[in-house]
């Protein structure tokens, strides 16, 4: 048997929440880093309101570990998109200073070990004003110095990867004194190897992307990004999706390799955990 690991799944308390995790476990999957979300149930008005939004997600890999037996790790911080409507009733700069409070508070719930990175942080994936921009870079790079300080990785949600984007994001780290291999790019396509800067990227786990990534020299993790969403069920993709690939590449002993090294070694040397079985 091995480990089956999804690297960014989200689970949402108006979705099927924990009861996910059972069919990720009956289809095979063994760990799970469950990344924070904003919910509708705190909503992010002020720096007091992390603590209370951050705790649902702890609360909700707990369950799914009971109920399903699936290993749970947690990653928490601010969702960079919050900044834009923080900014529309305090400006900016006050906007900003909530979102630092998130990596602020985010960084203590690694230190205490009740997650075991900052994220998924960084900057809006569409167009946004540069004064909007340039507060996400600062909120950030000040998320990454934390990640150095803590010792811990940082999961990065910003545009659609590419070179220029990896470079980008490596160069900040290297500011802080971050390793490149602590930084995670989620939703990432096959940017593996050279192409990936350093970075680790968690590519999302379509057929089309595990073959090209295979195809390549470099570490990778996958990941379905599945929202937990009932709106959109199934999104990003299913939850059932990393173990059904997993296994379908590990029937051949060089597929069984890739995937020790994608579900155990890969996420042990990013985040400093311990992958068991």
């Amino acid at each position: 048997m091995m480990p089956i690991l999804d690297n960014h799944l989200h689970l949402q308390p108006r979705g099927r929440g924990p009861e996910a995790m059972k069919e990720f476990r009956k289809h095979g999957g063994t760990h799970a880093i469950l990344s924070h979300m904003p919910y509708d149930e705190v909503p992010i008005t002020c720096g007091e309101d992390w603590g209370p939004s951050y705790d649902i997600t702890l609360e909700m890999a707990k369950k799914g570990q009971e109920l399903a037996g699936v290993k749970m790790f947690t990653t928490v911080g601010p969702y960079p998109v919050l900044l834009i409507g923080l900014a529309e009733v305090h400006g900016v700069y006050d906007a900003k200073m909530i979102m630092v409070e998130g990596m602020e508070e985010a960084a203590r719930y690694v230190r205490e070990g009740k997650a075991i990175a900052i994220g998924e942080v960084g900057r809006p994936h569409f167009n946004v004003s540069q004064d909007i921009m340039d507060a996400s870079n600062e909120i950030l790079l000040h998320g990454m110095r934390l990640a150095k300080e803590v010792g811990c990785a940082i999961v990065i949600h910003a545009e659609t990867a590419t070179v220029d984007t990896m470079e980008d994001l490596g160069s900040m780290a290297d500011q802080v004194g971050l390793a490149r291999h602590r930084v995670v790019k989620h939703y990432c396509g096959p940017l593996v190897g050279e192409e990936s800067r350093g970075l680790v990227p968690s590519v999302l786990a379509s057929r089309s992307n595990i073959a090209e990534a295979l195809s390549r020299n470099g570490p990778f993790l996958l990941e379905t990004d599945y929202m937990d969403d009932p709106d959109r069920p199934g999104a990003v993709l299913g939850v059932h999706t990393v173990p059904k690939r997993v296994k379908a590449i590990a029937t051949t002993p060089e597929g069984e390799a890739a995937m020790w090294k994608v579900c155990k070694e890969t996420p042990e040397r990013t985040y400093g955990i311990t992958i068991e079985l």
